[in-house]
């Protein structure tokens, strides 16, 4: 029998999307690069020191738009409880970081754990149990229906342009009016909303592929003055594009 909990860090090259489903509650954190993951109709994006924590049995679309290094710990259903949601992204702290490097000794075994192994893994389920709590904003709607999801994978593909929601609408075969209700009753959200959050992602991703000055990210995503991309990626992270770079840094 497999022990109740162990770790690995892989390295990955760009992918294109695929499912991921697990029968152990999934501790998924980025050391490199950035991941994107979808379920329940919605996208998150998993930037260096970020984690996802993903319910046993619940399966989600994985996309690597770059290369990406990193550390999973997987916990059995029967040593940790299920997670607060399906699905939830959120800032790593210091301690759990420790924590992710600690447990990082112990792969998959036969053998079980040593009581001290078996107390990293269950003081890294707690500590990552309660940032669950406080899921990261950075997601944005992937829709339920076809002419949804084309409308929106349309948008992303001209986030560095002046997008104009009646092409969309146009090119989607509906009504600027008949577009702007879907987006209301699929996501909760106005095309315009949807796009902001769309920009930031993208920030975040070029954030965590290198060093491009801030400057150059708000202009590859889209925006034409530095205080709209900062006050809007402040708006919806909390930090500025700095500090969030920052952040991804040990």
């Amino acid at each position: 029998m497999t022990r109740q909990a162990y770790s690995f860090v892989r390295t990955f090259a760009p992918q294109p999307p695929r499912e991921l489903c697990v029968g152990r509650h999934y501790l998924l954190c980025a050391s490199a690069g950035a991941l994107r993951l979808e379920a329940q109709g919605q996208a998150w994006l998993l930037p260096p020191a970020r984690a996802a924590l993903i319910e046993a049995g619940r399966a989600i679309t994985v996309s690597m738009p770059q290369a990406a290094t990193t550390a999973s710990v997987l916990f059995d259903p029967g040593f940790a409880p299920p997670p607060p949601a399906p699905l939830t992204v959120f800032d790593l702290t210091p301690l759990a970081r420790a924590l992710v490097v600690e447990c990082g000794a112990w792969g998959e075994s036969e053998e079980p754990l040593a009581p001290y192994a078996e107390a990293l893994f269950a003081a890294l389920a707690a500590v990552a149990w309660r940032l669950a709590e406080h899921p990261s904003p950075v997601v944005v709607p992937a829709g339920r229906t076809p002419l949804l999801r084309r409308a929106l994978a349309l948008t992303e593909r001209r986030l560095a342009e002046q997008v104009c929601f009646e092409d969309i609408a146009g090119e989607v075969g509906l009504a600027p009016r008949s577009l702007a209700r879907r987006f209301a009753d699929e996501t909760g959200l106005t095309w315009r909303a949807v796009l902001r959050r769309m920009r930031v992602m993208r920030a975040v991703e070029e954030l965590a592929a290198g060093d491009t000055p801030v400057t150059k990210v708000a202009f590859a995503v889209g925006y034409t003055s530095l205080s709209a991309f900062n006050a809007a990626f402040r708006e919806l992270t909390g930090r500025s594009p700095t500090e969030y770079r920052a952040s991804f840094r040990p």
